[in-house]
């Protein structure tokens, strides 16, 4: 399973200096995208142990620049941006639980090189590793290539302003000598060692593409004396890409902390690809590939996908319990077709309702229930519930607690008088708020044309991000009603609405108080008796119960009028 978000920042930046601490030896790979992370992150290999189970795992992470740079089809001589290596760490970051040390190169410019430890740091990586040749370097194992080192005192200078720059005392930078690949001898390692050390290097990598490690045996022999003279400790590193028979072991008697397999990961993937490609060309087929393929569900496994469907079953099985309650009592304001209710005047063939029922049913929901009132002999679809308003021209708050039995679990609420599409009652499938409305964001482009009466709402935080998707974050309503003034309203409630059984409790609970207890105007109603829906919902906000809404720009349109008839004839099909 994906390790996305398990660690925050702060929190994986300072694991290597704590596994420094507390283990003889820090085993780090190659990683170079998400995936490549995702594998190293998470391969543990189970060892049976005098009846206890040891684990065998990597500690730590190495972002190398060589593979990031082969795995965009470039060569390893900075050519890839600080940007673009910023943006594959971030992927990495965002996949594992293990500490990360990043390839910095020669570090680049100080201004550059102070700007990528930034924001190395604020990604949560660990440390750095920068190779004291000059800009732009050539990659080490190759043999064939000029290696021009940098002065001591330039790359010990840039050490220095490095640290300066840091934010973190977590952070670390490590210095990697490249005088044994450019052909110097340990003598010349072990004096820049110095003066990296003496600069700030909280540790040195000394490297080395020989196959026969007797060099760099030599100079971790001669470091352990160095630390002795300069009376502090910093840890050495190495990379055993060359001398790859040595173990281990071998490696941290002699004093190596971390060990990095720099580029194994990349490697591999190349040699299996290429198989993998001559296969399928030799037999015009893929089936003889697939067992040198990972299976496509241990892979979407890995890449989290198992929670996702988690959550769409989840999704399922709301919409399976979800009820809607569509309160369509009330006579219509404006007559559209004499002794028609809104919800059953036809648009190109089907009721408005039907278009509702259509809709819901799409999305899963079957638990319909309608308030008849006005011209309830026109209502007659199989499968859905009714109540009848007693009174039908009371507020259409009383209308809706006709069916106050179907809200004990929570419900949604749809007006009787508004067409839309799924995207509106999939947002509020989504929505984990008590109580939720839809609001229209582009409300305040179109205020100075609204000729008609609508239920306005004013949001804590301001609308205008009108560029993004429909489905905004939920955010809180401060103010809903037909009198806020239009330049004020930065949305406007369309309709629908989601009370979660909480929401549905104490929606009930302050009806039943307000009946009970309330005398005089009730908000823009001249009293409880005539109270609207709108008006019970600024009621609970006035009592401290939070109401969120959801922003949308599309996919809705009401009916109120012979105007809003004459469009949706002309829009919906």
């Amino acid at each position: 399973m994906s390790a996305r978000r398990r660690h925050s920042p702060e929190e994986l930046r300072g694991k290597l200096r704590t596994l420094l601490e507390n283990k003889q030896l820090v085993r780090a790979i190659e990683v170079h995208d998400g995936i490549s992370a995702l594998v190293a992150n998470n391969v543990k290999l189970e060892l049976g142990n005098g009846g206890e189970n040891n684990f065998l795992e990597f500690d730590a992470l190495w972002g190398s620049g060589f593979t990031d740079s082969t795995s965009k089809g470039l060569p390893d001589i900075e050519l890839v941006s600080p940007d673009s290596r910023l943006s594959t760490i971030e992927r990495i970051m965002n996949v594992t639980d293990k500490p990360l040390i990043v390839d910095g190169d020669t570090g680049g410019e100080i201004a550059n090189f102070e700007y990528f430890l930034n924001r190395l740091e604020l990604l949560g990586v660990s440390a750095v590793v920068i190779e004291d040749k000059t800009y732009p370097k050539r990659n080490s194992l190759d043999d064939g290539s000029i290696q021009n080192l940098e002065a001591p005192e330039v790359f010990a200078n840039k050490i220095r302003l490095g640290k300066e720059a840091l934010l973190s005392k977590d952070f670390m930078i490590f210095a990697r000598i490249e005088s044994l690949i450019a052909g110097f001898d340990v003598e010349d390692a072990l004096l820049r060692a110095e003066k990296y050390l003496q600069a700030g290097a909280d540790g040195i990598l000394i490297h080395s593409r020989e196959t026969d490690p007797v060099r760099v045996l030599k100079f971790a022999k001669e470091y352990s004396k160095l630390l002795e003279k300069i009376g502090f400790y910093r840890p050495l590193i190495c990379v055993p890409t060359t001398y790859n028979t040595i173990k281990e072991e071998e490696l941290c008697e002699h004093g190596f902390k971390i060990v990095i397999y720099a580029n194994h990961l990349l490697r591999a993937s190349v040699k299996s690809m290429q198989a993998v490609c001559k296969n399928i060309l030799l037999k015009g087929r893929a089936f003889e590939s697939e067992p040198y393929c990972t299976p496509i569900t241990t892979i979407m496994h890995m890449v989290g996908f198992e929670k996702i469907k988690e959550r769409d079953l989840q999704l399922l099985l709301d919409k399976s319990k979800a009820k809607v309650i569509i309160p369509a009592a009330g006579k219509p304001k404006e007559t559209i077709i004499e002794c028609m209710p809104s919800a059953m005047l036809d648009v190109n063939g089907k009721t408005v309702m039907q278009r509702q029922l259509d809709v819901l049913r799409h999305c899963g929901i079957a638990d319909v229930t309608v308030v008849r009132g006005y011209a309830k002999e026109k209502f007659s679809y199989n499968g859905v519930k009714y109540y009848d308003a007693p009174d039908y021209t009371t507020g259409s708050l009383h209308s809706l607690f006709s069916a106050q039995a179907e809200m004990d679990h929570g419900f949604f609420l749809i007006f009787s008088d508004i067409l839309f599409d799924e995207s509106i009652i999939v947002s509020l499938l989504k929505s984990t708020a008590d109580i939720v409305l839809i609001a229209d964001a582009s409300y305040p482009y179109h205020r100075h044309e609204i000729d008609k009466e609508l239920d306005l709402l004013i949001g804590k935080q301001e609308g205008g991000y009108y560029r993004q998707p429909s489905i905004a974050l939920e955010k809180e309503v401060t103010y809903i009603g037909k009198k806020i003034k239009k330049d004020i309203a930065t949305h406007e409630f369309i309709g629908i609405a989601k009370f979660s059984e909480y929401g549905a409790k104490n929606l009930k609970e302050l009806y039943s108080d307000c009946l009970k207890n309330h005398s005089g105007r009730f908000h823009e109603s001249e009293s409880f008796g005539k109270a609207s829906i709108v008006d019970m919902i600024q009621e609970m906000i006035d009592r401290g119960f939070t109401v969120n809404y959801i922003e949308t720009n599309k996919g809705w349109m009401e009916i109120h009028n012979k105007k809003d008839y004459e469009m949706a004839k002309k829009v919906v099909y």
